[in-house]
């Protein structure tokens, strides 16, 4: 669920909106992870150390996972790289069903079956389940996935020179259109965008005067 200044100022079980602000706003490393902070005025999201100007805190609404700040329609940062996000997550310790069910949805389990038997291993309905999921991670499991394998093909994108169409295959896509698709529904830019301009990076970084 987003939390703004007009609602009651909680996050999580742990974290709440004033916390999360101050942190935002003095870019706080040990928060990296904990949360992530979508600006309403350009509809993107970043992580707490995110390195552009902070946004006015009026305009700020946060999120535990990466997943519930683009369920509420933002796209990630280009700038912070929200998929790099180190540390343990909101909902780590809330509920141990929530905490083995990500944990399952991190080996890609949710790329090879559905909610219904991921509910079914926990030993939980699939709506029990769902209601968790928003509960602790404000997105339901089949988006907590999606936006893991989109995270995990942004990453090798940027860290890697495996050819995109491994890329797709890697991150969990059953196929390359759907990879593309996935990309440019949360971006709003295609995989092969990211190269390009990876390689030009490159080259600028190569012929630039050193020393």
């Amino acid at each position: 669920m987003a939390i703004n200044p007009t609602s009651p100022r909680t996050l999580s079980p742990h974290l709440d909106w004033a916390i999360c602000d101050r942190a935002r706003l003095a870019r706080d490393r040990a928060f990296d992870g904990l949360f992530f902070s979508g600006v309403r005025s350009t509809r993107i999201y970043c992580r707490p150390v995110c390195p552009v100007h902070p946004a006015r805190s009026e305009n700020v609404a946060f999120y535990p996972t990466a997943a519930a700040a683009e369920r509420a329609g933002f796209r990630p940062c280009l700038r912070c790289r929200p998929e790099a996000a180190p540390g343990s997550p909101a909902w780590a310790g809330t509920a141990t069903t929530v905490a083995r069910a990500m944990r399952m949805i991190d080996k890609g389990y949710l790329d090879r079956r559905s909610v219904a038997e991921l509910a079914a291993a926990l030993g939980v309905g699939p709506r029990h389940l769902l209601r968790l999921f928003l509960r602790h991670t404000g997105a339901t499991p089949s988006e907590i996935a999606a936006t893991k394998r989109v995270q995990k093909a942004k990453r090798l994108i940027d860290e890697t020179t495996m050819p995109l169409a491994e890329i797709a295959f890697a991150a969990g896509f059953g196929s390359v259109r759907r990879f593309n698709d996935s990309l440019l529904s949360t971006y709003k830019r295609t995989p092969s965008s990211f190269r390009r301009a990876r390689k030009m990076q490159q080259r600028s970084a190569d012929i630039s005067p050193k020393g």
